[in-house]
């Protein structure tokens, strides 16, 4: 692969994190009003799918690319659901989103040279705490809804998503070219 060709595939796969990002905020934040029973919304199977886009920019690209595709996401997805969810929703959303992905890219960043799976499992795991207390203690708190076993049924979703999410993220690493698939970042393919 030439390097106009890694800058094409960076700017790519940018616009594919940021794209997809976005879709995942839209889709949680609409489906975290819908619960599954007393312990669980469909949201916490939806939401854990951004730490796996972040992840696998962070892994090709580093962290700086990672950190714009988490802006940009989001971006658009505070803007999407300010549209499409309820407002109180879309703010807790957003504060939790950007405190645990900043968080995830971070641990991320630090691990990525140790086994492949400790990385992402490990920020992951981190992130989606912090991420959990931050959105259901906004979205929730004084509402009467039952927000305090959502947010354990939703951190439970998130540790075995967490660990679902590591056959795709493995998986979509094995299939790029080799000089993507190290634990150091492809700089030169961000553009």
């Amino acid at each position: 692969m030439s390097t106009s060709e890694a800058a094409v595939f960076g700017r790519a796969g940018l616009i594919a994190g940021m794209t997809a990002m976005g879709i995942v905020v839209l889709v949680s934040n609409i489906a975290v009003n819908y619960p599954i029973n007393d312990w669980l919304t469909w949201g916490a199977l939806t939401y854990p799918i951004a730490f796996l886009v972040t992840d696998l920019v962070n892994r090709i690209f580093g962290p700086g690319p990672a950190r714009k595709v988490v802006y940009a996401g989001f971006a658009l997805g505070v803007a999407l659901s300010l549209w499409f969810a309820d407002q109180r929703i879309a703010l807790a959303s957003g504060t939790a989103f950007l405190a645990a992905q900043l968080l995830d890219i971070w641990v991320f960043d630090k691990m990525r040279r140790q086994s492949w799976w400790k990385a992402p499992l490990v920020s992951s795991l981190l992130s989606s705490a912090l991420d959990t207390a931050l959105f259901f203690s906004l979205a929730f708190y004084a509402t009467g809804l039952p927000w305090v076993t959502w947010a354990i049924g939703d951190y439970g979703a998130k540790l075995a998503m967490a660990a679902v999410l590591l056959v795709p993220f493995r998986a979509f690493i094995a299939v790029l070219p080799q000089r993507f698939q190290r634990a150091e970042p492809a700089a030169d393919a961000a553009g």
